[in-house]
């Protein structure tokens, strides 16, 4: 019988993980999670610019509940992948020991941000357009920092990176064919 593998798809807010993770699971039939389901109020520190000042110690971001569901679902997976959006692959050192595998999206910040742009745009709520305000101005005051710091932690110990803006479709085959790859030279 060959281990459930947990394979990360990390990157910048914006750059694709969610919908990468959705069409990968869907073609190799792999359960998957994704990070933004499992965060709360406690998930990042409070002070963002007093974060980023201290250097961006990804080790602070906690999420629990995403390690007890990443638990469980390893645990009872008969899948060979468990796909999991984890935003800083390897970095923060309660997940690293879950992960076999990080693949980075290193898609361009400001192709990260028009999608965020976008995808608030399309999903419309009562303040979308203060929504988008907001966060247009933390993405000037330390959001852009913030994602390229966390974006060449992750590129330090990523297994794979797909640069580049690439139609979801392409980026799916690459994963899926790399993941075989690795398979392979495993056996």
């Amino acid at each position: 019988m060959v281990k459930t593998q947990v394979i990360a798809i990390s990157g910048a807010s914006g750059c694709g993980k969610t919908s990468l993770i959705k069409i990968v699971s869907d073609k190799l039939s792999c359960p998957y999670l994704l990070f933004d389901d499992y965060t709360d109020a406690h998930t990042y520190p409070d002070d963002m610019n007093a974060w980023l000042k201290a250097g961006v110690n990804l080790n602070e971001i906690k999420t629990p509940a995403f390690i007890g569901a990443l638990e469980t679902i390893t645990l009872s997976s008969n899948a060979p992948y468990v796909f999991i959006e984890e935003p800083f692959g390897r970095c923060r050192a309660e997940i690293s020991k879950y992960i076999d595998y990080v693949i980075l999206l290193d898609v361009p910040l400001e192709v990260c941000l028009s999608r965020v742009i976008t995808r608030n745009i399309n999903t419309p709520h009562i303040d979308s357009l203060n929504a988008i305000s907001k966060y247009l101005c933390a993405y000037d005051n330390h959001l852009h920092a913030i994602y390229s710091n966390v974006v060449e932690q992750v590129r330090q110990t990523c297994d794979l990176t797909v640069t580049g803006v690439l139609p979801l479709s392409k980026s799916a085959d690459l994963v899926e064919s790399w993941l075989v790859k690795v398979r392979i030279s495993q056996s």
